[in-house]
């Protein structure tokens, strides 16, 4: 008996962990769970329920001692690359090519690791998706740098500014206010031309289309609870950096 409720503990903090791991990096709340679900089976445990929100995963085991535990998930962010690692594991337990002790430190490990791109080349990417955007848009090619840099600058900032704040609202809308006082100044100096295709074009990188993408997708599937928050955050999102940009606009 001490032995089974020994083994279901270590299967639920795989679980938790794998769920964490995923809701953390930006997957959908249905993913997360039909994950965790799976991962237990795989272990001889039929009977699971979880119920995910962007905030916290409650995962219950059913059997001779049921057991329910919680974990609180503060902060959130995109790295598609350690979902896909998550995936990967989970293929490997469904197919036995993982133990439990095995699979619990390859997660461990995925957990510690920091498999996003390095910052500058973050930066660099935003930069060319400004300029790229600005042309999409049908902007001037001339406007190409100052979107860039305008771009390139504001990714900085809203690193900076939530690592300084943790507010993540406060954090986009001072972004997209230095985004337009940029855009703005190139223009007043002669260095841009098109305002409104530089400030489109900049903060296109500070837009949360993942987010955008997971609320539709969880609404899709039935997970109104879920999906209605992430479509609030994106909203949110939008709002700041819609404000940011009126704010300087204003003084203009």
């Amino acid at each position: 008996m001490e032995n089974q409720t020994s083994y279901t503990d270590k299967v639920m903090e795989l679980c938790l962990m794998a769920g964490k791991i995923m809701l953390e990096s930006g997957a959908e709340t249905y993913r997360v769970e039909d994950t965790m679900m799976r991962i237990a089976a795989s272990f001889g445990i039929r009977e699971s329920h979880s119920y995910v929100t962007p905030t916290g995963i409650i995962f219950s085991i059913e059997g001779e001692l049921t057991k329910t535990k919680l974990i609180r998930v503060t902060e959130r962010t995109t790295d598609l690359e350690k979902i896909a690692e998550v995936n990967s594991i989970s293929r490997k337990i469904s197919s036995g090519d993982l133990s439990l002790d095995e699979a619990y430190q390859s997660l461990k490990e995925i957990e510690s690791a920091s498999l996003q791109y390095p910052f500058w080349l973050q930066i660099t990417a935003a930069s060319i998706a400004s300029g790229c955007f600005l042309i999409m848009f049908k902007g001037e090619w001339r406007d190409f740098i100052p979107a860039m840099i305008a771009g390139g600058v504001g990714l900085v900032c809203v690193t900076y500014f939530h690592r300084l704040v943790p507010i993540k609202f406060l954090a986009e809308f001072l972004a997209a206010f230095i985004i337009g006082f940029l855009s703005v100044l190139f223009v007043k100096i002669g260095f841009g031309y098109q305002l409104d295709k530089i400030i489109i074009g900049s903060v296109m990188p500070l837009v949360p289309g993942l987010l955008i993408t997971n609320a539709v997708r969880d609404l899709m599937v039935g997970h109104l609870v879920s999906g209605l928050s992430k479509g609030a955050e994106a909203f949110l999102t939008a709002l700041a950096i819609g404000s940011g940009i009126a704010g300087i606009l204003s003084f203009m």
